[in-house]
């Protein structure tokens, strides 16, 4: 008996979206799918979306076979659960393929059968949550970005049925999972609802339990961006089938210019896979510009802790969290008009410019016009002679990805073939395997005096702005004359019936089954649970938890150490090369230490059997 081959794996290139535009520009680029905010609910609140909209980037993906996720991945007060209901229902009937939640309350109120997709904000780092959620009717689990690629194996290993997501690019928390209430506790903005300040971003003072200062006005919280464009094999072979660009606050040309990049890389992990991983979606992209990560905005580049080694250095951007760009020349003379430099790369009229100032701000300049080595800023600049000079705008890059016309078709096979007496007929087959057909009446068919074979098939290869190109084209007319406006007129009817097909037969996933006799992995829903609702209290209690802490957002509880805000895999000390198990480290006190900006006010306590760092409000 011959051997059975194994079902290819698909493999999604998860794209993110502020709004209905960029999210069909995604699709466009190669995207297997985006990820969406609805009107509300969702934890950017600065990134939302109307119905109206998120409909129309279903009926733009759809026919890719892309998928279209809304987040609903905030937590839920009580007095929103019905307007959160009447909201997933309205995505639902939308279209939507699935949401991204983090409140367990949604498992228990009364919505249609959705697909469910546990957030990263689940903070799922193990094993033993990963089974448990699978249990609990989610579909997919996104998982911590903290992880490595054994740690992913061995949660894959646990739940071989259920897809994993991990994030490949883009900006990180620096708490594990996003799990985080420095906002909400220093300042009342909820990370949780859509509000986070970003204090990871400020300048910090670092001081010891004496008081004395360790290094002053560094954003020491402030972690470099995702990058892991040569790991996206390994990710697969180690479990992961989705990967997931973050930046859902970001514009069109950053996310056109990323997802074409990634689309790319896993073209070529397909590719040489042996047919064991497949793309999830149809089409073939032209991004019309040769994407590269490094033009858009980034504060430099780090694979986080996926080797699973932790790293000595290069984790975070101290010095700022603004994109510094590369380094393009050194300052030779500055005057009120103008900047002489030397320059390893010719400059442009509009190019965006930096450098680190005398107390090492970095200040950033348009550029008003470039003449060879002189320079002329838009704005005065005071500049000393040495000064390294950054290029974190290109202007020519982004005038070339804005003016990029960017497509995705399908390969569409047609057969034209006569019926019975003067019927003909086109059947056509998308790439998806739809197919449609189409007959037509064209009266007495005549012999034609001159071929006619190819004259058809141009015209049948006609496509104009469908998403459609042609693919294999079958004639079986033979010399019979058939006008152009016949063909033409068959040939629309035919994609407009395609169309309708490909719309009634797309295929949606629901909501899986909830296993009520699966415990939690501990008695207690506790402050990272975030318990917010009666109905995510219920869910806990059905699943055998005895003692539920309400989230942060009700209220504060305080214990004598403070209140812990964040639980980070990243290490302070080892990132300025202090590590208490290096002699360098012991240099510093081995007590707490302390961050200071203004009012707010941070304990930091290393956690060496970890690795990690514990963060307590004061």
């Amino acid at each position: 008996m011959p051997v059975k081959k194994p079902t290819p794996i698909p493999l999604e290139l998860l794209a993110p979206a502020k709004n209905a535009d960029i999210a069909i520009s995604a699709i466009l680029a190669g995207a297997d799918a985006v990820y969406i905010g609805a009107s509300s609910h969702g934890a950017r609140k600065d990134a939302s979306n109307s119905i109206n909209d998120i409909r129309r980037v279903v009926e733009t993906a759809h026919p890719f076979n892309a998928k279209v996720y809304a987040t609903v991945n905030t937590i839920i007060y009580d007095h929103e659960i019905h307007e959160v209901e009447r909201l997933i229902t309205s995505l639902y009937h939308a279209g939507v393929d699935a949401l991204i939640v983090q409140d367990m309350g949604i498992l228990r109120m009364d919505i249609p059968p959705i697909e469910l997709h546990a957030s990263t904000q689940c903070d799922i780092r193990t094993p033993e949550k990963a089974r448990f959620l699978a249990d609990a009717g989610f579909s997919r689990l996104v998982l911590a970005r903290e992880l490595s690629l054994k740690e992913i194996t061995e949660i894959h290993d646990a739940v071989p049925n259920t897809p994993l997501e991990g994030f490949i690019h883009g900006a990180l928390c620096v708490s594990y999972s996003g799990d985080c209430r420095a906002s909400c506790m220093t300042g009342g903005r909820s990370a949780n609802r859509g509000e986070c300040a970003q204090i990871c971003r400020l300048p910090y003072t670092l001081t010891d339990s004496h008081g004395n200062t360790l290094t002053e006005g560094k954003h020491l919280l402030s972690l470099r961006d995702l990058n892991r464009s040569d790991s996206i094999g390994d990710m697969a072979d180690a479990g992961i089938s989705s990967f997931k660009i973050e930046g859902r606050l970001k514009e069109e040309g950053y996310v056109r210019n990323t997802v074409a990049w990634y689309s790319r890389i896993l073209d070529r992990v397909v590719e040489g896979s042996g047919g064991r991983y497949v793309r999830q979606s149809a089409g073939e992209s032209h991004a019309g510009f040769n994407p590269s990560p490094d033009k858009s905005f980034n504060r430099g580049f780090t694979t986080y802790f996926l080797s699973g080694k932790a790293p000595v250095k290069g984790v975070a951007s101290i010095d700022t969290p603004k994109a510094t760009g590369t380094p393009i020349g050194k300052v030779m003379k500055c005057d009120n008009r103008s900047i002489t430099a030397s320059l390893s790369a010719p400059l442009a009229n509009g190019d965006g410019l930096g450098y680190f100032d005398r107390e090492g701000q970095f200040k950033g300049f348009r550029l008003n016009r470039a003449d060879g080595n002189r320079l002329y800023p838009a704005t005065p600049q005071n500049i000393p002679a040495g000064t390294t000079l950054y290029r974190n705008r290109d202007k020519e890059w982004d005038d070339a990805i804005s003016s990029a016309k960017t497509t995705r078709t399908m390969r569409l096979d047609m057969a034209l073939t006569k019926t019975s007496g003067s019927n003909i007929a086109l059947e056509l087959t998308s790439e998806t395997g739809v197919s449609a057909t189409v007959t037509m009446d064209c009266g007495d068919l005549c012999e034609a005096v001159t071929p006619q074979e190819a004259p058809r098939r141009r015209i049948l290869s006609k496509l104009g702005d469908t998403i459609y190109r042609p693919g294999k084209i079958v004639d079986l007319i033979g010399q019979h004359f058939i006008p152009a406006s016949l063909l033409t007129s068959l040939r629309r009817d035919g994609i407009a019936k395609l169309d309708s097909a490909a719309r009634m037969t797309y295929r949606y996933s629901y909501r899986l089954p909830e296993t009520p006799e699966t415990k939690y992995i501990s008695d207690t829903a506790s402050i990272h649970d975030n318990v917010a609702n009666h109905l995510a209290e219920r869910f806990y209690r059905d699943h055998g938890v005895s003692t539920i802490v309400p989230a942060a957002e009700l209220k504060r509880p305080q214990d004598e150490n403070g209140t812990m805000v964040m639980t980070t895999r990243y290490c302070i000390r080892r990132e300025l090369g202090k590590c208490l198990l290096t002699p360098g480290g012991r240099s510093w006190d081995n007590g707490p230490l302390y961050l200071v900006n203004g009012s707010v006010r941070l304990r930091v306590e290393f956690d060496c059997s970890r690795c990690g760092m514990n963060l307590y409000s004061l």
